[in-house]
């Protein structure tokens, strides 16, 4: 990803607090949006993007962020439905070109690509690891000597 994006990250848990730190850090412009200010906590000393603390499914959260002149919109929270609610208003309404969202349950996955949405689903991400470490444990002991 080129430097010198706006990117507004929606959740500043574990995950967006990780990638607004590591994004800015990178020399990207970055908003972080959460309804729970004590997350911003998690934001390394180094972050130089905004925190707003608000709800990101409210319209007038959204405009605060400036989501109209964000590249990359990237929606993080733990709530599935919250997730792709601004994501869909991020490319429906504001014409943000690149549109990210985690997205737990992997059934939603194809309704997300149908809106244009790219996803990142950790259950299938991990269960596609574990098959593949099983897959090559049981490779290994079956080419090991006897």
């Amino acid at each position: 990803m080129k430097n010198n994006r706006f990117i507004v990250i929606v959740g500043c848990g574990r995950l967006g607090s990780h990638l607004a730190s590591h994004l800015s850090r990178a020399g990207n412009s970055v908003v972080v949006i959460d309804r729970d200010e004590p997350t911003f906590n998690d934001l390394s000393p180094d972050f130089s993007g905004f925190r707003i603390h608000g709800d990101a499914t409210q319209m007038a959260v959204l405009k605060e962020a400036k989501i109209n002149k964000a590249d990359v919109l990237i929606a993080t929270t733990h709530e599935d439905n919250v997730n792709l609610m601004v994501a869909q208003v991020a490319r429906g309404i504001f014409s943000v070109p690149h549109v990210l969202a985690r997205v737990f349950d992997p059934r939603r996955e194809e309704v997300y690509a149908q809106l244009g949405i790219d996803t990142i689903c950790p259950t299938s991400v991990a269960a596609e690891m574990f098959l593949r470490a099983v897959a090559n444990g049981a490779a290994e002991r079956e080419g090991a000597p006897s």
